[in-house]
């Protein structure tokens, strides 16, 4: 028998057993809980879709509502919002809007837009939201961002002194970037972009540097392979990928890079390097220009917003490399802009150049031509420069820069047919080799003593008597002599030593050496004259 137990009491039964004893006791704690009760009305300011448009909506009855807040629909869509007026509040949505209406109600959150950051989103490919994208589960972060914050003030900066190696000859020992630095990368559509960038990321293996891949109206099938060449060489393990592809709404395009600097700027405040990558912010200019004109913002040239080099800045002032004090960890940025007839005066590239500390300009001429990297180096400009490259490079980087503004220049002149005195044919001999030592194929990283020791053979003339066809192999010759006779002088490059003039001749001698007894002595005959 058990004890039938009502709102009102107990039945009382000849035999109760310990679970029924058990159930009266909770029905009787219940009763006195509700019995006790008092309701506690809570305000809410719920509003109403009054126009629906590709990607906005314009809301009423939302008074109280601030800017970059979080708003949700009827049907669980999700929005932000950014024109606050008088009577209406411009939202911004964040998915797609087939199912809404106007009329529907729309609700606050209080809280503004923020996104997932923390050490358990690398290897991760997300959306700007945290949505996951992959298969690998459930995400596992660690604590919430705002997407807009504050760039870091002048007195917690420090200079830009610290190398970031990409593994690219023309740009490390020509256009070096420092940890902290904004280097934009320029160039019409398919001259490399993407491939700068992604090889920068897979040369940051074992060198402490986390990445953060944000890709802007991309195609599908373009990000796929940034992730697979990533995973293979093993650089998904310290990046994470987020994703606003080309079919998402205007929106998450618009706030995906500011999203992905949130997730980096984690790593850098607690006192690591963090490198972000904006694929392409001609593309996230576009998307601020559409919601812009749907919720009557006022145009400007070319029918762009009066604030569209603000939205820029605010965002790449957040890369720093931040002082001692505040951790001494960096965020540099290398935000990617296509432009078209290699125009580089137009608006939006003028506007990112204006922003940036430097430019890498790839030309489609030179990527026709089949010198890949296609880096123009006469038109691409560090504003960090040496200071942020290790001290060898001094060896190498001023003379091989003036050899190839000389080279570029002579060539066009040598086309006319007029005689060439044996200077300039020497000239013209030695730019040619310095054009084939600058070629490099896509993850193929190469490291700076490995980029020093090959310019200092070729500036002092060790590879004028090869073949064009044969640098590459005088090259290889140069990497080996590295790991086993000259492995003491690998490490003094690499651990920031200046090389003495024995070093210098010490090198020199030996690769001349190498060089004759591996290749011979022969004549260069690719027409020089």
């Amino acid at each position: 028998m058990m004890a039938i137990a009502t709102a009102t009491g107990r039945v009382p039964m000849s035999d109760r057993g310990p679970l029924a004893r058990t159930i009266d006791s909770a029905l009787d704690s219940l009763h006195r809980a509700l019995e006790s009760y008092e309701p506690e009305p809570r305000l809410a300011e719920v509003g109403e879709v009054e126009y629906l448009g590709e990607g906005i909506a314009r809301v009423s009855g939302l008074p109280s509502v601030q800017a970059d807040e979080l708003v949700e629909f009827e049907d669980g869509t999700m929005g932000f919002a950014l024109n606050l007026d008088p009577d209406e509040v411009g939202v911004v949505l964040l998915g797609r809007s087939e199912e809404l209406s106007a009329g529907m109600e729309v609700r606050r959150l209080e809280r503004l837009l923020d996104v997932p950051v923390g050490k358990g989103l690398l290897g991760r490919v997300i959306d700007p939201t945290g949505e996951v994208l992959d298969r690998g589960g459930r995400l596992d972060w660690e604590d919430r961002r705002q997407v807009e914050r504050p760039a870091p003030s002048i007195m917690a900066r420090s200079p830009v002194q610290r190398p970031l190696q990409t593994g690219i000859k023309a740009i490390d020992t020509l256009i070096p970037i420092g940890r902290g630095q904004r280097e934009l990368i320029l160039g019409d559509r398919q001259t490399g972009k993407t491939a700068i960038a992604t090889d920068t990321i897979a040369n940051q293996l074992d060198r402490n540097v986390m990445c953060v891949y944000c890709a802007v109206g991309q195609r599908t099938s373009a990000v796929a392979k940034v992730t697979d060449d990533l995973d293979r060489l093993g650089a998904l393990d310290y990046t994470v990928i987020m994703v606003a592809e080309a079919e998402d709404p205007p929106g998450l395009q618009f706030i995906a890079p500011y999203a992905a600097t949130a997730v980096a700027e984690y790593f850098m405040d607690h006192g690591q390097d963090a490198l972000v990558i904006y694929d392409d912010l001609t593309v996230h200019a576009r998307a601020y220009r559409e919601l812009s004109l749907l919720l009557r913002r006022p145009p400007g040239r070319e029918a762009y917003p009066g604030d569209i080099f603000y939205i820029h800045s605010r965002l790449l002032e957040r890369s720093a490399q931040l002082g001692s004090d505040e951790g001494g960890g960096s965020l540099t940025a290398l935000p990617i802009i296509e432009t078209e007839a290699q125009n580089l005066s137009a608006y939006i590239p003028t506007n990112l150049i204006s922003i940036t500390d430097g430019q890498i300009y790839l030309s489609p001429d030179l990527m026709q031509k089949g010198n890949l990297p296609a880096v123009d180096v006469g038109t691409s400009v560090s504003r960090v420069g040496g200071k942020a490259q290790l001290p060898a490079y001094k060896l190498v980087a001023g003379q091989v820069r003036l050899a190839y503004s000389q080279f570029e220049e002579l060539e066009s002149f040598a086309r006319f047919g007029t005689r060439l005195d044996e200077e300039t044919r020497q000239s013209l001999a030695r730019g040619r080799r310095v054009r084939e030592v600058l070629k490099q194929d896509q993850f193929s990283p190469r490291t700076p003593a490995q980029q020093v020791v090959t310019f200092l053979a070729v500036n002092n003339g060790l590879f004028d008597d090869l073949e064009l066809e044969q640098v590459g192999r005088g090259e290889e010759i140069v990497h080996e002599l590295l790991e086993d006779e000259l492995a003491d002088l690998r490490d003094k490059i690499e651990d920031g030593q200046e090389l003495t003039d024995d070093d210098r001749d010490r090198l020199l001698e030996t690769i001349d050496q190498a060089l004759e007894d591996e290749l011979g002595e022969e004549e260069g005959s690719d027409g020089d004259a």
